[in-house]
């Protein structure tokens, strides 16, 4: 701001007075205005917390309207033979499984070679490699040596076998082929084959193999000198003491339809399928929780009261205080009226606070389970009588209500933009009335100006006036 000359021919027409008569004039029209942008933002401040908390509601309560709940299931395992995990819907039930024996991996190896660089073979040729019946033609050459060949089956035969080279000791190289299936590669868990055949063998196809390196066809290294380490078997254990089951995996998802079982050591283990109890009542808890956050957040917004320090911000907004009894109301009325919430261990206290009493619940659900998930999700709810009532399910109804009020473009959304346009015609408001005292005021020192110059211009033509009267008297 510029340095003012204003007053300097009056004392009196000042931009001092312009001022003040600016500052009484923003206190009388500008200030309310602040004032009403400064509610408008508190309101916005406490909408948001509001919708948030409504948000976390119609999760919660979507959560428990859908019938996967009941279905997940959980596992309980006594004994350190076998780990399970169970599918949704999948049956619930007790059992035994006691594991005679884990399934193993083959395990062969070669007869000795002086070091990983011999040379395999005297001249070019092939050897069949049979992996449980499967069989794969490696080619070799008279440079390849124990290290090409172990790379040529790893490249030809991977799927079926590793091979790897040991050293077993000085100048003591063994060939490994451990195959990548457990069980017995040539069983078809249905018969007792329980030799020790080798699974895994290689057949010399034109005689040029070598021994240790040597210059000499025919070497059986690879062939007849192929010894078994350790033998594929198939895994054998009984389900409930009946009969003995093989299976060439340690993994069985194939016992019962929707179990993963995977057997760990030998011995005997009592396993129980249930329902996800824990799951549940998780979920309840947190739709409890949520809906006393939200429920407490409304009764304090909407708060009557002649004391303004207690009083809501939102006190008297039909919208709030409409969906809060709404709410409320549903709770006593939500399950198509073949029951209520209370009698699945709900209750609401005098403060309007929501328990939950998890004893009471799971009692119900030992009962009868199925009409449980049914009053929560909606179906044939079954009476006492045998008879069968269609609902809608309790939180099925409560969550088409608060729906109504959290859903896109809905209650809330509507709600939101009324406060939203609210403060913008507030602050619009208050750019039209600044422009206009800029624009009275911006006139009112030009006329000061003005007038001040007059009145400077009077004052200098009165001075001389004087100074003439006074020199005439002094000529006198």
């Amino acid at each position: 701001m510029g340095i003012s000359a204003l007053g300097t021919g009056s004392s009196i027409l000042t931009q001092d007075l312009i001022d003040k008569l600016r500052s009484a004039d923003e206190t009388a029209q500008i200030q309310p205005i602040d004032l009403d942008i400064a509610n408008e933002k508190d309101k916005k401040a406490e909408f948001n917390i509001i919708d948030a908390n409504m948000t976390n509601l119609v999760d919660a309560i979507n959560e428990l309207k859908t019938p996967a709940l009941f279905d997940e299931r959980s596992t309980t395992v006594t004994g350190s033979s076998v780990e399970i995990s169970a599918d949704a819907n999948s049956d619930v039930q007790d059992f035994t499984l006691d594991v005679k024996n884990l399934a193993t991996k083959e395990i062969t190896e070669s007869a000795s070679f002086g070091s990983n660089d011999d040379k395999i073979a005297t001249d070019d040729g092939s050897m069949t490699l049979s992996v449980g019946g499967q069989d794969f033609t490696i080619d070799y050459t008279a440079d390849m040596t124990l290290t090409d060949l172990k790379n040529a089956i790893n490249d030809e035969a991977g799927e079926a076998v590793t091979a790897s080279i040991i050293k077993v000791g000085d100048d003591d190289y063994k060939l490994f082929f451990t195959a990548k299936e457990t069980g017995d590669l040539n069983s078809d868990n249905n018969d007792d084959d329980t030799d020790d055949d080798l699974d895994i063998s290689i057949v010399d196809n034109d005689g040029n193999l070598s021994d240790d390196g040597g210059d000499t066809a025919g070497g059986t290294n690879l062939t007849d000198g192929m010894e078994l380490v350790q033998s594929g078997v198939d895994a054998t254990f009984t389900y409930n003491g009946g009969d003995e089951i093989r299976r060439s995996s340690n993994n069985i998802d194939d016992l019962i339809v929707g179990y993963d079982i995977t057997l760990k050591s030998t011995g005997k283990s009592e396993i129980k399928v249930q329902r996800d109890t824990e799951t549940i009542l998780g979920k309840i808890n947190s739709f409890v929780e949520k809906y006393n956050s939200a429920m407490s957040e409304l009764q304090r917004a909407t708060k009557s009261s002649t004391d303004s320090n207690e009083r809501g911000i939102f006190s008297g907004e039909s919208t709030l205080t409409g969906m809060q009894r709404s709410i409320r109301g549903m709770m006593d009325t939500a399950g198509g009226g073949v029951a209520t919430l209370y009698e699945f261990g709900f209750d609401i206290d005098k403060d309007g606070k929501l328990t939950f009493d998890k004893d009471a619940f799971t009692t119900k659900l030992d009962e009868n389970a199925k009409n449980v998930e049914t009053f929560f999700s909606g179906g044939d709810y079954v009476n006492s009588d045998d008879s069968t009532t269609a609902i809608d399910g309790a939180f099925s109804d409560l969550f088409t209500l608060v729906d109504d009020y959290t859903g896109y473009n809905k209650g809330l959304d509507q709600f939101e933009d009324y406060i939203s346009n609210q403060l913008s015609s507030l602050e619009e408001k208050k750019i039209d009335v600044t422009e206009k005292l800029d624009a009275k005021y911006g006139i009112m020192q030009k006329q000061f100006a003005a007038y001040d110059a007059m009145i400077a211009k009077l004052n200098n033509s009165s001075s001389m006036f004087q100074q003439m009267m006074d020199a005439s008297k002094n000529d006198d």
